[in-house]
């Protein structure tokens, strides 16, 4: 998990990526909004420096792919959680 830190820092740079390609702050700062995490906002900000996308489809395509990415990660820690519960509760000592 990143820490407030990192996470303002992630935001900061991609706002500054998208004014980079001549999108406006806020559409960066929306961006940010959308993605929540540093990891996702750090890729973005990749892509967009990287790619230099025209269009806002791609733009929109590369943002719900890493949002995509991120729900599955989020769902695996969720499923790894429940099963580690379940592990416990079957491996407990009993009387």
């Amino acid at each position: 998990m990143a820490t407030p830190e990192e996470r303002a820092a992630a935001r900061t740079r991609l706002v500054r990526a998208a004014e980079q390609i001549g999108l406006p702050a806020e559409f960066g700062a929306l961006m940010c909004d959308q993605l929540r995490s540093a990891v996702a906002m750090n890729r973005m900000s990749t892509y967009l420096l990287g790619v230099r996308p025209t269009r806002m489809e791609d733009i929109a395509d590369e943002m719900l792919a890493l949002m995509q990415l991120r729900d599955s990660w989020v769902e695996q820690k969720r499923s790894e959680e429940a099963n580690a519960a379940i592990t416990a509760f079957y491996n407990r000592p009993r009387e």
